[in-house]
């Protein structure tokens, strides 16, 4: 069994048994129970099954059928909704799509219907939406309901008596400065929900007036109701929160949502990029989204923010207004420490908590919180509101939205809109169980303590083994970031940890020093200059490279392969750096750089250098994909002491994906005697994904030139499925421990276009 589907140590101290999804059937034992993702349903799914289709699609909201066997969806692009059939939730089977002639915004279910509420404004002044009542068997509308505005959120209250619908009215954010004080202005419409719903009578709540930042213009948000018929309305852009009677259809309070000061984060979007949780932000206005109660007075709100704001975590609120408990820098600081933190969000709102939902499992009340840039959904006990404990954080597709916990079942939604297939992400719905089972994500984390920020990590793309240590791994971050560093992994526990950084100095100026050379190959066309090479070292002599190739040297340094930046005599992609093989002592100081020679330098194509092994005095880097006017990948041989150079050429296996697109190396691992492990793979994700392969080679005697052939050692596709969500695109780290153990992780792009998910794996021995 794959080590790091055992115990999340960290979470939980022990695996008793699994258990079915129906709670009636397997009482679960709170104590030792986690939720795990067991399936996940892809909207492109309605249109094709294996998912051939480019259209854009989404799952914005999701509600379920009151037996819990249906789910029903918001898609937004499509102008439709969806039905998925999750009788067997880790078989999610599509059920078809109804248009909605508009845009739906949001959906609730009334015993056989879906009541979805339907943008159909023309333009932000000529505002319109209806709600349509939809039969869940039949999938048609039976009864369509004026609402004389732009609907956001909808929520039916748990008795059936009313709906509650926030109606928008959305500003333009492209109107002057995009602030509000832009009519027509919202309100709430209340539905009498007694009888057949040709009887059904709706009612306007108006919202404007109130003591708040834009009194003619509420803009309200979402809106969830308790069992005493009281609603939760939040009005984001003015910071603002209101109390409903629905049976008076009157607002009987409104506050403010306040203000933060949040301390130990990153404000800044540099560029390259790099996490420094170092800044602090003070009285920040909390710009609530998502809002949901925990019990009949007390209530939980996500802090998006919008145009000032967003603390960038959750508050729990009594009915009165008073803080309870706010998150501070607890989500930011778990997001970096699981390789989620979505710096291109630094300067805006960081992690963007977007929504929230409750459930009772078992008899222990938790709380679920989408990050919308982050793409986890944080998991809170909240047995103690004045206190909440974090239990774990689940991955999700790209931009969570919405959520929601179906107790009954031991069940867990949550829909993501995003969808770019360009990308290598869709839209979809992430179904996770809780049962007695230990919690299998994040398989890596940088640790927390108390008043410290945590490492922070992203987009690794190699690995190697410790020659000592056979619990001790070793990673790099790619060209993502600036300041590239060395991670150190403590495999020994379980997720395995990120225990220290070492970053890459030039305080030698050793690679300064190779201008003089760049400068006697100045006639290459388009070679990188010492202008472009001043670009790779920093101030404080850390240096900006795309390290995508780790080893460990014999003296207890580093030997790194970094891609080059460019391709030859292509003006779009003119060459502003040279693949370089980089030595460093154990601190990170580079000692040593290696060029290729001119001839090689002249065929450079942007897909260089990947990975690079050590093995009998010799280096051996792999090219990702073959260079100019070649048919097959080159692996480079470098001998150390004589300082040379010789080629063989691999071949690549043909692209196989459904989606087209190219095949090319990656990481390389010794296995000793001139063997070693490589890294093959497409840039495919999900259904797209074909190739995810590791091959064996044999060097011994190997000429310049030669063809080599090679052995298929392990298809990873149906490993990397195990996670239940897409199949990873870019496997780009391989190593083996001194055990003999084969592990591999992925890179995920610093969570740029990509869902942030990590997955270090242990593939057993060789």
């Amino acid at each position: 069994m794959n080590k790091f589907l055992l115990l999340n140590a960290v979470l939980l101290p022990l695996l008793v048994s699994s258990c079915n999804d129906k709670k009636e059937e397997s009482p679960v034992e709170e104590s030792i129970s986690h939720f795990n993702r067991i399936s996940s349903y892809f909207v492109c799914e309605q249109i094709d099954a294996n998912c051939n289709d480019d259209s854009e699609t989404s799952a914005e909201i999701v509600a379920a059928s009151t037996d819990g066997m249906t789910l029903i969806y918001t898609d937004s692009p499509m102008d439709q909704i969806g039905f998925v059939d999750i009788a067997d939730a880790h078989n999610p089977q599509s059920l078809g799509v109804l248009a909605m002639n508009g845009e739906p915004t949001s959906v609730a279910v009334l015993n056989d219907y879906a009541l979805i509420a339907v943008n159909t404004s023309l333009d932000y002044i000529n505002v319109s939406g209806v709600l349509n009542v939809v039969n869940i068997q039949s999938q048609q509308i039976e009864h369509t309901i004026d609402l004389t505005g732009q609907p956001d959120s909808i929520a039916v209250s748990k008795d059936g008596k009313y709906a509650l619908i926030a109606i928008e009215n959305e500003r333009d954010e492209d109107l002057g400065d995009g602030a509000p004080g832009q009519l027509p202005a919202g309100k709430l419409v209340v539905i009498e929900l007694t009888g057949e719903p040709t009887s059904w009578v709706a009612s306007d709540i108006l919202l404007t007036g109130m003591d708040m930042l834009f009194p003619t213009d509420p803009e309200p948000e979402y809106v969830d109701i308790n069992s005493k018929n009281q609603a939760v309305v939040t009005l984001q852009e003015n910071n603002h929160i209101v109390i409903v009677d629905l049976a008076t259809k009157t607002v009987i309070d409104d506050f403010s949502a306040g203000f933060v000061n949040l301390t130990q984060i990153d404000v800044t979007d540099e560029k390259p990029h790099n996490i420094f949780l170092n800044d602090s932000v003070m009285q920040i206005p909390r710009e609530p989204d998502g809002v949901t109660w925990v019990d009949d007075t007390h209530f939980i709100t996500a802090d998006e923010g919008d145009l000032n704001g967003g603390s960038r975590g959750f508050t729990i609120f009594d009915i009165s207004g008073n803080v309870v408990w706010a998150a501070g820098n607890e989500l930011e600081h778990l997001t970096a420490s699981f390789g989620h933190y979505p710096d291109k969000r630094s300067d805006a709102k960081g992690n963007e908590p977007e929504n929230a939902d409750v459930g009772v499992f078992g008899s222990t009340t938790y709380s679920f919180i989408n990050s919308e840039r982050s793409s986890l959904t944080f998991v809170y006990d909240m047995s103690d509101l004045s206190a909440p404990k974090f239990k774990q954080a689940l991955p999700t597709a790209v931009a969570p939205e919405g959520v929601l916990a179906l107790p009954e079942r031991n069940l867990l939604i949550v829909a993501s809109e995003a969808d770019s297939r360009g990308d290598k992400f869709r839209s979809g719905l992430n179904i996770y169980q809780y049962a007695v089972q230990e919690a299998v994500y994040p398989s890596l984390h940088s640790k927390i303590e108390s008043g410290k920020a945590p490492i922070t990590w992203a987009a690794l793309s190699a690995l190697t083994h410790d020659t000592q240590d056979s619990d001790v791994l070793y990673s790099i971050n790619d060209s993502f970031f600036a300041s590239n560093k060395i991670f150190t992994i403590n495999t020994a526990t379980i997720p395995a940890v990120i225990t220290g950084e070492v970053m890459i100095k030039d305080t030698n100026d050793v690679l300064a020093k190779i201008a003089v050379e760049i400068d006697d190959m100045a006639d290459i066309d388009n070679v990188f200059t010492a202008d472009d090479l001043s670009e790779l070292i920093n101030a404080d002599k850390t240096i900006n490279i795309d390290p995508e190739g780790l080893v460990q040297s014999e003296d207890g340094g580093f030997w790194i392969a970094s891609e080059g930046n460019g391709t030859i005599n292509e003006q779009a992609r003119p060459i502003k750096s040279l693949n370089m093989l980089i030595k460093t002592d154990a601190h990170g100081v580079i000692t040593q750089v290696v060029l290729l020679p001119k001839s090689i330098n002249d065929k450079q194509l942007r897909f260089g250098f990947e990975g690079v092994a050590q093995s009998n005095g010799q280096l051996i880097v792999t090219f990702q994909r073959a260079w100019l006017g070649e048919t097959n990948a080159r692996i480079g041989l470098y001998d150390i002491a004589n300082a040379t150079w010789k080629f063989v050429m691999y071949p690549l296996d043909a692209a196989e994906s459904q989606a087209g697109g190219w095949v090319g190396l990656s990481d390389i691992a010794a296995l000793g005697e001139n063997k070693f492990l490589i890294l093959e793979r497409d840039n495919q994700s999900g259904f797209d994904a074909a190739i995810k392969r590791i091959y064996e080679i044999d060097l011994t005697d190997v000429k310049d030139g030669d063809l080599i052939t090679k052995t298929l050692y392990k298809d990873l596709i149906s490993e990397l499925a195990k996670t239940n969500g897409l199949i990873v695109e870019k496997i780009e780290g391989l190593a083996i421990d001194n055990n003999n153990n084969v592990w591999i992780n992925n890179d995920n792009d610093g969570v740029d276009d990509n869902s942030g998910e990590h997955h270090l794996i242990n593939l057993g021995q060789f």
